[in-house]
């Protein structure tokens, strides 16, 4: 069964969307200081990215990192809140899901490391 929600047209459906997400971006704006705090470091990093990159290839890859890692803190944002949503309670399958997220944002920083380290002194 689809959601009465969803639009059928194609130009309706892009612009929903993209208030969505625009809604989605500042509920997690505000909610989450892990995404504050990585929104400020992008705006930061990323002109820093573009002028410290040698290449174009060196560009896109600390430019792609340091949003990969804005990317996987969304995810991970929003793992967190359908899992307090279903229950507040201790639930071994909800710290597990959680556990899991905050793994991926590890790895995604880790990875970030990696390349700013190679690129800027490799």
């Amino acid at each position: 069964m689809e959601s009465p929600f969803k639009s059928k047209n194609g130009l309706e459906r892009i612009a929903k969307a993209l208030g969505y997400s625009i809604q989605g971006l500042k509920s997690a704006y505000k909610s989450e200081a892990a995404i504050r705090q990585e929104a400020w470091l992008m705006i930061i990093l990323i002109p820093l990215g573009f002028y410290l990159g040698q290449t174009n290839i060196e560009r896109i890859f600390l430019v792609g990192v340091t949003v990969l890692v804005f990317i996987v803190e969304l995810l991970n944002s929003a793992v967190e809140a359908a899992v307090d949503h279903t229950s507040i309670d201790h639930h071994a399958l909800a710290a597990r899901a959680k556990d899991i997220g905050s793994a991926a944002v590890l790895i995604t920083i880790l990875l970030f490391i990696f390349v700013w380290g190679l690129v800027l002194f490799g």
